[in-house]
């Protein structure tokens, strides 16, 4: 009883003491209800530190510490190993294009370089889809999943997911941007610190010693049953991350955000730093968990980290864990709101709308939805897989609309726009009727067709003129 109190009791405390700090910093800043840069883009003035730190906590959320680890597995390191890739891509590649048109949303760029705003709210719209139906209530479920398997409460999944789901709606809706960003770096840098603590006390509970557990969760090279073949970093394994980490609005959002793109840079250099080291975090307690207490699944984090870290130091990691979850749910409900509000509502509703107002409506429908969501992710054998599975339905669509943009001109507007419907069609196909292959070969499969069709169809409808003047 006393252990508890004094985990709750430290848990309260550094997460009210965040709160404090974001406030503070965030109390000094202009707040203007029409003004979407500040309001999306924290007014496009944030350090890289801020950068660095946001990208780095909105992606590695419950779903990936406990998705990741309750794996078991080494060979899921490889989706850490890959977004260095990812990151550098979007350095060297998309930002500069960002910044060039100015854009508010990454979807800004298909508008300007396919000059059809159809395209924008199509792709706007693809985004929003993956946002409501699978990454919020992904998000909510493995976070509530931990703090309930870590604390050992008599509360059911759904109802911590409502309260994890309320303070997060409350930073997205009034802080906007800039206290999102303010608040992941704080809980980042608690993050690393708990996090390289839980890894050090696992490794001490086996004595540094693996034996005995199974050689194929110890290999970075999987056989065709595994969740990661070999062959899949080969096909679509490279172009989930491109998606993820250069197209993705909730991680892109916080590029944008940095005064320039030398300080976007340097806040994704730091970020590519941070990935390199972050599978002892997220990938080897969970190797660790095996050893202990065998195949347990997504329960392992949080059961190791309750039975290896003292009650005060497990009160302080919880505090962070919960602003993890905090962070890509409300980064999510940030993001959403942007694309909502910037490519759709402003289009083709009130140009001049206040777009704070429209952002916390969109945002507060989002986090109720994604609640009512999160019982139909219980059963899921591994989340990190179902997730990254999912995605696929938007994310080869749209990374084929980015790419054809990018290295084409001259694309006639109704060719991605059919483009973007055929690829969803095509993995929904793969997905739920016919899988002959493993899913990261079938997004691979997806992208390649989409690109193809799409130049194809525009080689058509412009008459047979050449649709590849590439950049």
């Amino acid at each position: 009883m006393a252990d508890n109190l004094i985990q709750v009791t430290i848990f309260l405390l550094l997460t009210a003491a965040v709160g404090a700090v974001t406030y503070v910093k965030c109390r000094g800043h202009k707040r203007d209800a029409n003004d979407s840069r500040e309001y999306f883009l924290a007014g496009g003035n944030l350090p890289w530190t801020y950068v660095a730190g946001s990208i780095l906590l909105t992606n590695i959320s419950a779903e990936q510490i406990v998705g990741m680890n309750g794996a078991q597995s080494l060979l899921v390191a490889w989706w850490e190993i890959g977004a260095a890739f990812g990151l550098l891509i979007l350095a060297w590649v998309l930002i500069p294009l960002y910044y060039k048109y100015k854009c508010t949303t990454t979807t800004e760029l298909l508008e300007h370089r396919y000059q059809n705003a159809g395209i924008r709210t199509l792709v706007s719209a693809l985004f929003l889809f993956g946002y409501m139906f699978i990454l919020l209530p992904v998000v909510l479920y493995t976070g509530s999943l931990f703090m309930q398997s870590m604390f050992g409460l008599s509360l059911s999944v759904p109802t911590i997911a409502t309260l994890f789901a309320i303070v997060g709606a409350v930073y997205a809706i009034f802080g906007g941007l800039r206290a999102i960003a303010i608040s992941d770096t704080f809980n980042g840098l608690g993050l690393l610190a708990m996090g390289t603590a839980v890894t050090v006390f696992g490794l001490y509970a086996i004595d540094f010693d693996f034996s005995g557990v199974p050689l194929e969760r110890l290999t970075l090279m999987g056989d065709s049953d595994s969740d990661i073949p070999w062959h899949t970093l080969l096909t679509g394994m490279v172009f989930i991350h491109i998606f993820y980490w250069g197209t993705n609005m909730v991680i892109t959002q916080r590029a944008l955000a940095a005064e320039s793109v030398r300080e976007a840079r340097k806040g994704i250099y730091a970020a590519v730093a941070f990935k390199l080291v972050i599978p002892f975090i997220v990938v080897l307690p969970g190797i660790v968990a095996f050893k202990l207490y065998g195949e347990v699944g997504d329960v392992a984090y949080g059961k190791l980290v309750g039975d290896v870290l003292p009650p005060w130091l497990s009160g302080a990691f919880a505090a962070v864990i919960a602003g993890a979850v905090l962070s890509s749910f409300n980064s999510c409900l940030n993001s959403a709101s942007a694309l909502y509000t910037c490519d759709i509502h402003q289009k083709y509703f009130n140009p001049h709308t206040e777009v704070r107002k429209v952002g916390q409506r969109v945002a507060l429908l989002f986090a109720v939805v994604a609640v009512a969501l999160v019982p139909l992710y219980q059963n899921a054998k591994s989340i990190v897989a179902l997730l990254q599975q999912l995605n696929g339905l938007y994310s080869m669509p749209v990374l084929a609309a980015f790419i054809v943009a990018i290295f084409f001109k001259g694309i006639h507007g109704k060719s991605i726009q059919v483009g973007l419907i055929f690829g969803a069609l095509l993995y929904g196909f793969f997905t739920f009727v016919w899988t002959p292959l493993h899913y990261i070969h079938l997004m691979f499969i997806t992208l390649c067709s989409t690109i193809i069709l799409t130049l194809l169809l525009s080689w058509v409808w412009n008459g047979h003129k050449a649709a590849s003047d590439a950049l």
